[in-house]
Parts: C-alpha cells; structure tokens; sequence
C-alpha cells in the first residue's frame, strides 16, 4: 500500500509507525473472514482491512469525521487478523494509532467523553474499585441485569501460600482481578507453591496499562508502565525467575512495554528486561507436568470447554499450553468450532459497545455449550465474568481448576 503521509504526522515516531504498517498491507482481505465485528455487521468499514483504509486516509491529511471515530471504536482490538495476514500487517498497532489521532480530532458527545473517563480513572486504581466492586457484591440481587453481569458472586478467598522458596517469580496482581475474583492469583501461588516457587507481588505495582491505552490515554497509560517497572526493578536485581501473567489481557499488554516505551531514554532499557521477564502461566506450566501429574488428583472434573482469550492467541500468539497441562492431568479438554473469534469482552467493549459485546458472548455461549462441558475454562479475567453472565454453566480460570486438583487440599 502506497502513503503520503501529511505534515502533521510525516517524521513522527507514529507516522514513521503507521507508514510501515500500511506499506506491508496488499489489500488482500483475508483478514475479514476472522473479523468478529465484520461477520456481524457486514460493513467493510467494520473489518480490518476497511478500517485500515480509514487509517490511511487519516495520516494523509483526510478530515477525520465521527464516522471513523465509531468505525475504530468498533474494533475489538483481538487481533485475529493479525493471526490471519500473510503480509504481517500489525494490525492492533496501527488502529492505537488511528485511534489517538481520531480522539485528538473529533469531538466525543459529552456522555461518551464521561463514560470514558470514568472507566479511565476508576478501574485502573484498585484504590476506588475496590469499593465500588465491593458495595455491588452486596447489593448485587437488586441490580438490573446488565449492571448485575459486571458484578460476579463474591468470592470466598482461599489461603495464600506462606512456604519460603529458593525460586522466586513475580506476579502481576492487576487492578480488577483481586477484587472481581481474588482466587485467580491465590490459586497461581498455590500451585506454584506445590512446584517449589515461591510468588512475590510487588505492592506498588498496578494496572499494566491496558485499560487506558485502549480508551485512548496514551500518556496515563504510559505511565502506568512506568509504575509497573519502578515497582518490579528491585525484585529483577535480586534475581526473579520471571514475571507471571495469569490474566492474558495483562500480559498482551507488558509485553508491549518495550514497544511503548521505545522513545523514552530513561525507561526503554529497562522495559526490554520487563519483556523478556514476561511469561503467561500457559508458557511456565508445562515444563512441570511431571510434578504436576504427581501432585493433583481428579475430582470429579472430566469434561472441560476451553476458550482461549483473544490477548493469549492472537496477541501473544499462544497456543496448545493450557490444553497440555489439562490434557495431562487427565481431562478431556474441548475447544468449540468458533475458537479463533472473540467472545465479546474485550475489556471495556461490553460497556462502550454493550449491543455488538454481548451479541458475540451470545454466539460463544452457544458455541461452548455445544461441547456438553462440566466447565468453562479460560485464562482472562474479563472473558471469565463476560462469559459468566450468559450461563449457569461454570466458568472459571483453569488455574483455579489446576488448584483444586492438587492432592494436598
């Protein structure tokens, strides 16, 4: 694809960026047979390589309507296409940009720009959503429906492991995730714990970022990051194994840190050490499935539908690790027919795009429960509680299904 990028891009680290991009795009569209929002809505503006398009027009100086800015806010930002382009287009870089330009030229309704900001300020900081998360638990039976989907059951906490180990990983608590569903980072330790690793959480540490870069706060953001290294830079001089991510979103996002951060001379280095550090439980795991076979038991568990997150798959371009460490603990692990496609969570997308998210959790309820599982596993916070609403079959993070197999409990 041929550019002509206007002046106030040309020679920018975006433009440079989205120049590269574009050039690597043949137009060959293989990309829309993947894309979620195009299979619903039938617009060619609403796939890829439409919105590529748009993107383009962009950086070459075009007026920038409102029409592009809900085109852009369709994109789920899953990445399937990404997966799917023979050329290599980086697709989910590309639309970041688009959007922090589109944001920067057109004017939100006054309601959006509230919405927005209060997902950007509120769910970030454990500090304000914990509360908020807290009262809704107690309060959830009177909550209508689409505000009681958010909320999930409370959970009843299990007991962090206090064994000290000569191995020692970190591990990104999140900001949602302790509180929505705290046993997700209990259970990693505890298993974890029965493999001989002892897991540390630095306090400081908080949102990884992804919430607001996709909402379009770049710089806060950024900053996040930042935190997230200052916090973890101590642990990685003393010598950590690795930095666990037991929510995917989470991970997709650090290990974009060298990438975000590349233009900071202060900072760059040190987020190529965080990256290299970054490991998905699906990547650590398998490498003990001897000790685990030997330290779990079957209970009662033997059908299982697995939907791997968009963020593990196509953002980290992971596969097979989660089916491994189940397949070998005994369990007849099933992927439905649709497990490329996103189910719809997208992080804030089921609130900023409530009518296409749950449209797409609909299809992959139906999709799951052809499957005839006991259990619905995933590796996602937000996929989890988004899956949740729209089934009484459980659903839970597979690590929660490791821990409940060991035979020590």
């Amino acid at each position: 694809m041929q550019t002509n990028l206007a002046d106030f891009i040309r020679n920018t680290a975006d433009g440079d960026e989205a120049d590269a991009i574009l050039r690597k795009c043949v137009h060959c569209g293989f990309c829309t047979a993947t894309c979620p929002t195009y299979h619903l809505l039938g617009d060619e503006l609403d796939g890829p390589r439409g919105r590529i398009y748009l993107i383009k027009q962009m950086v070459e100086g075009a007026p920038v309507t409102r029409s592009t800015l809900t085109h852009l806010d369709r994109c789920l930002t899953c990445r399937s296409c990404e997966t799917t382009c023979p050329s290599g287009v980086q697709y989910g870089r590309l639309v970041e940009i688009g959007r922090k330009h589109a944001e920067e030229k057109v004017a939100r309704p006054l309601r959006q720009r509230a919405l927005r900001r209060v997902l950007a300020t509120v769910l970030p900081r454990r500090a304000l959503f914990s509360p908020v998360m807290r009262l809704g638990q107690q309060v959830r039976p009177l909550l209508p429906r689409r505000l009681r989907d958010k909320v999930p059951v409370r959970q009843r906490p299990l007991a962090w492991p206090t064994e000290k180990h000569a191995r020692r990983m970190l591990m990104l608590s999140g900001c949602v995730q302790p509180s929505m569903m705290p046993n997700i980072n209990i259970a990693t330790a505890r298993v974890l714990d029965a493999l001989g690793i002892e897991t540390i959480v630095a306090p400081d540490a908080g949102c990884c970022g992804a919430f607001r870069l996709h909402l379009g706060y770049v710089d806060d953001a950024l900053d996040d990051a930042r935190a997230n290294i200052d916090a973890w830079w101590p642990y990685v001089e003393q010598g950590v194994e690795a930095i666990v991510m037991n929510a995917s979103g989470c991970g997709a996002t650090v290990k974009e840190y060298a990438y975000l951060l590349r233009n900071d001379p202060a900072y760059s280095g040190r987020a190529r050490r965080i990256v290299e550090l970054t490991r998905d439980l699906s990547e650590i795991l398998p490498a003990f499935e001897e000790q685990l076979v030997a330290a779990t038991r079957r209970r009662g568990i033997q059908t299982v539908a697995w939907h791997p997150p968009c963020t593990l798959q196509h953002g980290q371009q992971l596969r097979g690790g989660v089916e491994k460490v189940l397949g070998a603990l005994g369990l007849d692990v099933r992927l439905p027919v649709d497990s490329h496609l996103c189910c719809g969570s997208a992080g804030t997308y089921s609130i900023t795009q409530p009518r296409l998210s749950y449209t797409l959790r609909n299809q992959k309820i139906e999709r799951l429960k052809a499957l005839e599982p006991q259990l619905i596993v995933s590796a996602n916070i937000g996929c989890i509680a988004h899956l949740q609403s729209g089934t009484t079959i459980p659903v839970t993070h597979w690590i929660e299904l490791v821990e409940h197999m060991l035979a020590a409990n």
